[in-house]
């Protein structure tokens, strides 16, 4: 009993912690979700206090409620307006960034580690994705305009699905010898396609029963719950769940600016829209939500060794260069540079890189364990360096430097550079390796046979 009552105590902590670190990032742009990350790393893996497995099957649907409770209220706040005009930058940086990001990630590991080359492809898909449960939160509290934020939470959500999408394809295409690219390709559509459908329908039929529910004492938590009922059976469909989550949000939160006339035939069946109370409630929910979820996701990241932990390192700094390309062809050149600047950094991963990072150890996977952990050390390093890219865009003249770096004259400098590399490097051999080599091998593969000597 008395550990109980420390635990509800530590708990009553905590939430003050959640708000006292609010309000030091309002003051000194230090963001409340590394501070948050470093509870949970202090009580888990340093000190050993607590693990996710004493949390049981608990942890995983807290992750998940937290996950809908995020991207259905952060729905609530986009309007349809924003969402237009954000939504074509969003679909092209989704998959320039996540795919730039899995190959080269995938040769770099290859490079570094024993990993073979489909697992190596695994670790790219894992850690090619960016996570909606933190980039919302943390650019909901920047000074940027309102269309970024719009794109930067609807590309994490696209992000999030492809890469569960192609992590669990390739893990099957490892397992039964074959990868077959038309299916993974249907999968993909039918996650998205399918997802909009329910959710939009989803949330018209709701927004509809609204006008009994309002009616109804104590019944503000039904309308998360209907969400709940449309992510449960879109996910046991096969389908993501997460888009479901996002698109009711944002059909129900623009419902008074839809005119379905199937609607109109009556009062009863008069459309309507969640009230102020109901979105306030919603949004303390979920700042209560987000509060655990980091402290739980600290405690999911697991040390590990030294080799690894450079390997990390060195990943997580290729995907934050690489996100420099996938931004400049995604977005619009008079956008401001703090806001291409904070598009530039924003690629921290979360919890489902570190649930997708334990599906290859679960299936066989050579190397799953070497993935796992990788994973772990890419899901830190990348939350660590994006909070302190935040505070630096805030307290410094970085947002000029990106901007320099993503202006059109750097890649015809990096063209002019690039065209005489033999010039440069003083050498006539190939500058990029072939064979084997390339993929871990011995190398032998790639030699060139010595020129014949009587020709």
């Amino acid at each position: 009993m008395q550990n109980v009552a420390q635990i509800i105590a530590f708990v009553g902590i905590l939430v003050f912690l959640a708000h006292l670190f609010t309000g030091i990032f309002s003051r000194t742009r230090i963001p409340d979700v590394i501070l948050l990350i470093l509870i949970g790393i202090m009580v888990g893996p340093v000190f050993g206090l607590t693990s996710p497995s004493l949390f049981g099957a608990v942890g995983p649907v807290f992750t998940t409620i937290t996950l809908i409770i995020i991207l259905f209220e952060s729905g609530l706040a986009l309007r349809l307006s924003m969402l237009r005009s954000a939504l074509g930058g969003a679909m092209v940086l989704a998959p320039v960034g996540f795919f730039l990001t899995m190959f080269v990630v995938a040769g770099v590991a290859v490079w570094l580690t024993d990993l073979e080359l489909l697992p190596a492809f695994i670790l790219g898909a894992i850690v090619g994705s960016t996570s909606e449960a933190v980039v919302i939160p943390l650019v909901r509290q920047l000074r940027i305009k309102e269309e970024t934020r719009t794109l930067l939470s609807v590309e994490s959500s696209v992000n999030d699905v492809l890469s569960i999408v192609i992590t669990v394809a390739l893990v099957q295409a490892y397992v039964a010898g074959r990868f077959e690219i038309v299916s993974v390709s249907g999968d993909l559509i039918a996650a998205f396609l399918v997802a909009l459908v329910f959710g939009v329908i989803g949330a018209l039929i709701w927004s509809v029963l609204l006008n009994r529910i309002h009616a109804i004492k104590n019944a503000m938590f039904t309308t998360p719950a209907f969400v709940f009922v449309i992510y449960g059976l879109v996910e046991t469909l096969g389908f993501s769940g997460a888009i479901a989550a996002l698109a009711f949000g944002v059909t129900i939160g623009n419902i008074e600016t839809i005119r379905i006339p199937i609607f109109k035939s009556g009062a009863a069946r008069e459309p309507v829209g969640l009230s102020d109370t109901e979105k306030v409630f919603f949004s303390e929910v979920a700042f209560l939500l987000k509060t655990f979820f980091f402290i739980y996701l600290g405690l999911s990241l697991q040390l590990i060794s030294t080799q690894l932990i450079v390997v990390g390192l060195v990943l997580t700094a290729v995907a934050f260069v690489l996100r420099l390309p996938a931004v400049k062809v995604s977005v619009k050149k008079s956008w401001p540079s703090k806001d291409v600047s904070v598009m530039a950094i924003m690629v921290p991963k979360g919890l489902a890189a570190v649930v997708l990072a334990s599906i290859p150890v679960q299936q066989g996977v050579v190397g799953g364990e070497i993935i796992k952990n990788i994973t772990y050390g890419v899901v830190l390093f990348s939350i660590v360096l994006c909070s302190i890219l935040v505070l630096l865009l805030e307290k410094t003249p970085l947002p000029e430097l990106y901007r320099w770096v993503l202006s059109p004259n750097v890649p015809q400098w990096w063209l002019r550079l690039a065209a005489r590399p033999r010039e440069i490097a003083g050498k006539t051999e190939d500058i990029v390796p072939t064979g084997d080599k390339l993929f871990g091998g011995n190398g032998e593969a790639g030699k060139k046979p010595p020129p014949d000597e009587t020709s």
